[in-house]
């Protein structure tokens, strides 16, 4: 390919000054001799009309101008084509979220990755905190997102939002009419609860226990929607949400925050994965959304 050359020929044609060309390309001007010569060598054929006093292009040297300035033209954009594909995010990035997370939190931005990626596959496993981590571990999964923590030393962890947690209740439980809630009016209480290895659960399980109080019954349900939806049910019953997981229900007046005589509770979200994947370039393309996201 006779890049430099054509180039060279171009630069001569538009200065038509050996000197000048020379100057704008940051070359010698015997080495810009030299290019028009291979060229003239390869078309076999004159290119320029040389005296002391003039520089001017031949018409064979007119036909090779145009068609010059199209081929450089084809080659940059092309460079530039497989530079673009090369950057480009491509195959399937698979994710496991924990519920609060994948259900309420990283819709949103999964259309703003497919849109920014449109040939990158995306997947989505929902589970609670405990099996993201293992599928993480397992290499089940490219990139999980949990709820608070991991003991797992061999993963990769770094916080990417804050999370705030509210107790709630229906609509008609009677605490609700309280100006004030304290840590003495939970006492007793019905609790639902989300499942073992549950990130929501172990901070509802914390709460408890750090403030001394005393579950009236526990209910175990595996989802939050079904938590809300038993609690709209249920005149009694109580539960710690994430404030994502409520803020509609809330709006709609479908559950009531209790107004809680505490410090917020706050927790957490967490990335995770493992040494292994972090380099790979799907799963550094959705961090750095995420950490455009993140909210600490």
């Amino acid at each position: 390919m006779y890049y430099d050359a054509l180039k060279t020929f171009i630069t001569l044609v538009e200065t038509k000054n050996f000197t000048r060309a020379a100057e704008l390309l940051h070359i010698s001007q015997p080495s810009v001799s030299v290019h028009i010569k291979n060229l003239e060598k390869e078309f076999q054929t004159e290119l320029f009309i040389r005296s002391p006093k003039l520089l001017k292009i031949t018409p064979t040297g007119e036909i090779l101008y145009e068609r010059a300035k199209q081929i450089l033209s084809m080659y940059e954009q092309t460079q530039k084509d497989i530079l673009e594909h090369h950057h480009d995010i491509i195959g399937k990035l698979v994710i496991g979220a924990s519920f609060t997370i994948g259900e309420y939190v990283i819709p949103p931005l999964l259309v703003e990755l497919q849109n920014i990626y449109p040939n990158l596959e995306l997947e989505v496993f929902i589970g609670n905190t405990e099996e993201i981590v293992q599928s993480v571990r397992l290499l089940n999964v490219d990139i999980g997102l949990i709820e608070g923590q991991t003991n797992e030393k061999e993963l990769l962890v770094e916080p990417f939002m804050e999370d705030e947690l509210f107790v709630v209740s229906s609509i008609e439980h009677e605490l609700v009419t309280k100006s004030s809630v304290s840590m003495v009016d939970l006492q007793n209480q019905t609790w639902f609860m989300r499942e073992e290895g549950s990130g929501t659960r172990e901070y509802l399980k914390h709460m408890i226990r750090s403030n001394g109080l005393k579950a009236k019954s526990i209910i175990t349900v595996s989802s939050n929607q079904g938590i809300k939806e038993t609690i709209m049910h249920s005149k009694q019953g109580l539960s710690l949400l994430s404030t994502h997981a409520i803020d509609r229900d809330v709006q709609q007046r479908n559950l009531s925050i209790l107004p809680l005589n505490h410090p917020p509770f706050k927790r957490l979200f967490s990335c995770i994965c493992s040494p292994v994947m972090e380099d790979k370039r799907h799963v550094m393309a959705f961090r750095d959304r995420l950490r455009q996201k993140a909210n600490l």
